[in-house]
């Protein structure tokens, strides 16, 4: 079985290419890991609707978290000079955080949070 779940930052814009009329998109992730400190830097291409939406709507920062497969390969670079890749072909992506995630309110410093106007009548008790 090969299969990744990954979940992590953009380290920069995607880039999207098109080979004929299907979207490529390439990017890659800042991904922490869990027991050290450090993150790692995976390589990820997506192709066709999938491509184009991240072009679309990810940018540089944006958390994300993506499912897909391990691929590996080589090529011989122009100085002759084989170069072996690895990249994580993601066939599902996905917004792991709000647009608004940074704006969230905030406790004052007694450890209590104001209540934004008009919003009593929504709560769910008196």
């Amino acid at each position: 079985m090969n299969k990744v779940i990954l979940m992590g930052r953009l380290t920069r814009d995607p880039e999207v290419r098109y080979n004929g009329d299907k979207a490529v998109a390439r990017f890659s992730l800042a991904v922490d890991r869990k027991y050290s400190e450090g993150a790692d830097f995976p390589s990820i291409v997506t192709f066709g609707k999938t491509a184009e939406f991240v072009g679309k709507w990810f940018k540089q920062g944006l958390k994300i978290a993506l499912e897909g497969r391990i691929q590996t390969g080589s090529y011989t670079n122009k100085d002759g000079v084989k170069v072996y890749t690895t990249d994580v072909i993601a066939d599902q992506v996905e917004f792991a955080e709000s647009k608004k995630a940074g704006e969230q309110p905030q406790p004052s410093g007694d450890g209590w949070q104001e209540i934004p106007e008009g919003v009593e009548d929504r709560l769910p008790f008196d």
